[in-house]
């Protein structure tokens, strides 16, 4: 509910301005309250984001400090018409192969004539797939649409189906159509069309007499009319591409009399080498190909510089929120203020530990042989070079000690970053609960500062009351006193 005053009716005071006057005197307890607790969010705010690039320096420290992580490989194929990947477990090595064919799946196409050959194949007629030894049954009209549909939508029978337009038709006629079929690639992937059901039903042979017999699929006959073919050629069960496996051949260049081959149902060839898989793209007609597997430098080196420059990170961060800054009061004067972490010791030993972690000798031997240095700041560096030539004069001894330096990091990470006990965590925490309480203080100044405010309006309230009532009686007194005669004293 809002009212209206008008200010100093009786008293001429402007009470509105002398109570926020007044108020402000009282709320300065609030205020500083109130400072408090923006400084504690800005504070918690900095300590979070901080905690991210601990727990971010953790999680490379602690991969860097795996031995599994350092198994990594890269692998070079002299041609295009092979690719490789590699994974791990890889190991350094060649391997020389040429690529014989590629492998493909089986295209068909079918003239489905589904009266011809004295058959009676039901309504609907039924068809049947054998492919890798197993039979699916397709029940479908005689429209070519139709069994192209149900085709496609039997998932488990590994074929795709469209019709296809053949030709226009002769004088005037209809176009003719066939069913072509796609199957997936793999020597054990070719298929077989059968008309009828496994059982025979469906597909019904008609003799001479009329007597009309029902026969199981058998896979030496073929059962669709005019088969499973090719349009160009008389053999009406000629694939137009026969299912094929993929085949590489190993050393060609050795000229063995029965040299090793593999194939593949698909182009990819598993584990040719331990953690390597090859894809072939094209066959090799000359010159075969040489894959070569060898450790991978840039990763192995990204692994260190990884955590250097997450320790830089978190470094940084510290020392920008903890400088000092210098400002200048309304009179001239210089005014210093210490950053976020200026004097907090738990941030400060954070820092001290990370610097620790890095740069103190692992058996004796300073970190600067790896290439990690620490300049007069105490700023972190990593020179990449060093590395690479310490991995190169012994590859076991500096990986051992990368990773005992990465342990270490990866350790004091996770001290001050654990989500439940790390340092920078229970601080976070503390924190909190310090703003939290700051927020209870506030709203109970909050409460009081009302009542005070409206105590003070009640006070000024009754004073112009009082005043006016005064103010009145001295009106009436003076009208009173106009009133009286005047006394003749006989002095001129």
């Amino acid at each position: 509910m809002s009212s209206m005053a008008i200010d100093g009716l009786a008293s001429g005071l402007n009470t509105t301005e002398l109570i926020n006057g007044l108020m402000q005197i009282e709320a300065a307890p609030q205020v500083l309250l109130k400072r408090k607790s923006t400084e504690t969010t800005n504070l918690i705010s900095a300590l979070q984001a901080l905690n991210t690039k601990v727990a971010s320096l953790g999680t490379n420290a602690a991969k860097a400090a795996k031995a599994p992580s350092w198994d990594i490989h890269k692998v070079a194929s002299s041609s295009s018409a092979a690719t490789a990947t590699v994974a791990g477990g890889a190991a350094a090595g060649t391997l020389e192969f040429a690529v014989d064919r590629l492998s493909a799946g089986q295209v068909s196409m079918v003239n489905l004539d589904l009266e011809a050959g004295g058959t009676d194949l039901g309504t609907p007629p039924t068809l049947s797939v054998l492919r890798n030894g197993k039979i699916y049954t397709i029940p479908a009209s005689g429209d070519l649409d139709v069994i192209a549909a149900a085709i496609n939508k039997a998932k488990d029978l590994g074929l795709s189906a469209v019709k296809v337009r053949v030709s226009n038709g002769v004088a005037g006629g209809e176009p003719e159509y066939r069913l072509q079929l796609s199957g997936i690639s793999g020597e054990a992937n070719s298929f077989n069309l059968y008309a009828g059901d496994a059982e025979g039903r469906g597909y019904v042979t008609v003799d001479s007499n009329g007597v009309a017999t029902e026969t199981a699929i058998d896979p030496g006959i073929d059962r669709v009319a005019h088969g499973i073919g090719s349009i160009a050629s008389d053999d009406p069960a000629k694939p137009l591409v026969v299912a094929t496996d993929a085949q590489i051949t190993l050393w060609p260049s050795a000229g063995a009399t029965n040299p090793l081959q593999l194939t593949s149902a698909t182009n990819t060839f598993a584990g040719v080498m331990a953690g390597v898989d090859v894809t072939v793209k094209a066959q090799t007609d000359a010159a075969p190909v040489v894959l070569t597997v060898l450790p991978d430098g840039d990763a192995i080196r990204k692994l260190v510089s990884d955590v250097i420059g997450s320790v830089g990170v978190v470094l940084s961060d510290i020392a920008s929120r903890a400088a000092a800054t210098t400002t200048t009061a309304t009179d001239g004067r210089p005014v210093v203020s210490g950053g976020l972490f200026s004097g907090d010791s738990a941030v400060r030993f954070l820092a001290d530990n990370v610097r620790s972690a890095v740069t103190l000798p692992v058996d004796g031997r300073s970190p600067s042989a790896l290439g990690i240095n620490i300049d007069r700041s105490g700023a972190i560096s990593f020179d990449q070079a060093a590395f690479d030539a310490a991995m190169a004069e012994d590859a076991e001894g500096t990986q051992a000690m990368a990773m005992a330096i990465a342990l270490r990091v990866a350790d004091v990470a996770k001290t001050a970053s654990d989500p439940i006990d790390g340092t920078v965590t229970k601080k976070i925490e503390s924190q909190q609960s310090m703003v939290r309480n700051l927020g209870e203080q506030i709203a109970n100044w909050d409460r009081r500062l009302e009542q005070r405010r409206a105590g003070l309006e009640r006070t000024y309230a009754a004073l112009e009351v009082t005043l006016s009532g005064m103010q009145a009686q001295m009106s009436w007194l003076t009208s009173q006193l106009a009133t009286l005669p005047k006394i003749d004293t006989g002095k001129s």
